[in-house]
């Protein structure tokens, strides 16, 4: 079964700087966690794919309009306070592996090599419509 694993930031209820005020070391430590556990999936047959996410003040939300030219709109959020950081999709046996993957990645460390304890969202990747549609 496929899972996607979406790690949220928030700024409210994190004990720990943003990554704007990191020192390039702890970025480096971060960013090497993140491709070791790449790595390690990869060579378990886990991974698919994973990818990091720009931050949001380089989104750009579009909206369709009836017969007109599409609502764009840009960043900077300053109201944003939770965006997506980024992702996994991993094929694993069991739901219960997708959440070992999701509390490894959770872990990954921050400021002074501290865990971050991110959340991250756990969810099954459906192949097909519910039959009962």
């Amino acid at each position: 079964m496929k899972y996607m694993l979406l790690m949220q930031f928030s700024a409210t209820g994190t004990d720990f700087a943003p990554i704007t005020e990191w020192t390039p070391q702890e970025i480096q430590a971060h960013i090497r966690f993140m491709k070791d556990t790449n790595t390690e999936l990869a060579a378990a047959g886990e991974l698919v794919d994973a990818q990091g996410l720009a931050m949001p003040a380089t989104a750009k939300i579009v909206r369709s309009h009836a017969g007109g030219a599409p609502l764009i709109t840009e960043g900077p959020f300053a109201e944003t306070k939770e965006f997506l950081a980024g992702w996994w999709i991993v094929d694993c046996e069991s739901p219960e592996r997708a959440v070992e993957i999701a509390t490894r990645v959770s872990a990954a460390p921050g400021p002074k090599g501290a865990p971050l304890n991110m959340p991250i969202e756990v969810r099954e990747v459906m192949s097909a419509p519910p039959t009962e549609l």
